[in-house]
């Protein structure tokens, strides 16, 4: 038995960190540009989805492009994409399909909090900022997401699980990223920033199944 024990520590090390854990008063910090770095969410999807909501919020001092979360599949490695185009544009991709939603500009990088809901029976795309919802707009109605995913978080997919460019990479901290296989009612977003919780989520921030690969650092809130 600690032979096997030893062995799983050698291939943790090899391998990045990775756990369920609760993150509540926790960041992922990204510090540097990279095309290596970034978290992997183990999720359990058995099934397609119809609908898919993301929830996070992000600090970034970065004026140039950057990928928050990236749902990756072996058809689409856009089939749900959530990418900061331009400091007042966040661009929402579902199955290779655009939209974008502008934002009042900041002079100073502060937290966003930001919610993007899909649903397929109408192609409808929520996206609320710091719980307000904007203008809805709509794209590939009656489209699926494949079930056979890879997510992660601060580089986007240009290949299943790969295909990274530094200059898309995410730098800055990250927290509370949720999931849930449904739309988000606004009362829904409400809470989440009171920091409560909102049921029957496919990844939580209370207990995130995750793997971080190359320099992410995992460290308190700053007060």
């Amino acid at each position: 038995m600690a032979i096997l024990l030893s062995l799983l520590v050698i291939l943790a090390c090899l391998s990045g960190s990775f756990g369920e854990e609760d993150l509540q008063k926790k960041v992922f910090v990204f510090p540097a540009a990279s095309r290596k770095a970034f978290v992997r969410l183990n999720v359990h999807l058995p099934q397609p989805l119809t609908s898919l909501s993301v929830c996070l919020k992000h600090h970034c001092p970065l004026l140039r492009p950057y990928s928050l979360f990236s749902y990756a599949t072996r058809s689409s490695d856009n089939d749900f994409l959530i990418f900061k185009e331009e400091p007042n544009v966040y661009s929402i991709s579902v199955g290779g399909s655009d939209v974008r939603f502008k934002i009042p500009r900041q002079d100073i990088p502060r937290w966003e909090h930001i919610c993007v809901s899909w649903d397929s029976r109408n192609g409808l795309i929520y996206f609320w900022l710091d719980g307000v919802l904007l203008p809805r707009l709509g794209t590939k109605r009656g489209h699926k997401i494949s079930h056979q995913a890879s997510i992660i978080l601060g580089q986007d997919q240009d290949t299943f699980g790969g295909g990274f460019d530094i200059y898309q990479s995410f730098m800055g901290d990250m927290s509370e990223v949720n999931m849930w296989p449904r739309v988000l009612t606004t009362d829904d977003v409400r809470l989440l920033m009171k920091d409560d919780t909102v049921p029957n989520p496919l990844a939580s921030w209370n207990a995130f199944n995750y793997t971080i690969q190359d320099y992410v650092v995992v460290t308190d809130e700053v007060p």
